[in-house]
């Protein structure tokens, strides 16, 4: 049986989109990819197109850096819906100065009403060592509350290392 809610972490390039993309495949529904990231930069842009890439034509993408309330009430309980990422999405509300709590909040309530399965992505942030400057260190902390949040709410929780799923909470299917 494939869980409901799945939060799937990882370090920068550990394989966890790539890992999270065939998870949603596997539930046979229509697919829909909601993009939390916003390009700022040739960097940035490459990485989107790469991602664009690896996946089937048969995905709906959706774009969504800070609201995920109407993008996420469009999707029925017979689709699968995969939210990359995260980080991306706390990074977009931290630089427009939101209040990351209050978006933390908002964020979880829309997943718990949300009726399609949903796989949701994020950065694993609290490995490194302690940024050297504010910004960082709240960033960091936000993350690791929004991570925290995040696993909470799924019945699957896997950190992905090296492209191979360590599962923390439930069972793979």
């Amino acid at each position: 049986m494939l869980p409901h809610r799945t939060f799937v972490l990882g370090g920068a390039a550990s394989g966890k989109s790539v890992w999270a993309e065939k998870l949603v495949e596997s539930y046979g529904l229509p697919m829909t990819y909601i993009a939390t990231g916003q390009i700022f930069d040739t960097e940035v842009a490459a990485r989107v197109k790469i991602h664009q890439e690896r996946r089937l034509s048969c995905w709906t993408t959706i774009e969504a850096p800070l609201d995920l309330g109407p993008a996420l009430s469009g999707v029925t309980a017979h689709q699968v819906v995969l939210i990359d990422c995260a980080t991306m999405w706390l990074t977009n509300h931290m630089m427009e100065k939101n209040d990351l709590r209050q978006a933390e909040q908002s964020l979880v309530a829309v997943l718990r009403n949300c009726a399609a399965p949903w796989v949701m992505v994020s950065n694993e942030v609290g490995h490194g060592i302690v940024p050297d400057n504010a910004m960082a260190r709240h960033f960091r902390e936000a993350q690791g509350r929004l991570n925290i949040a995040l696993a909470a709410e799924a019945e699957l929780a896997i950190q992905v290392i090296a492209g191979l799923p360590q599962v923390l909470k439930g069972t793979l299917p």
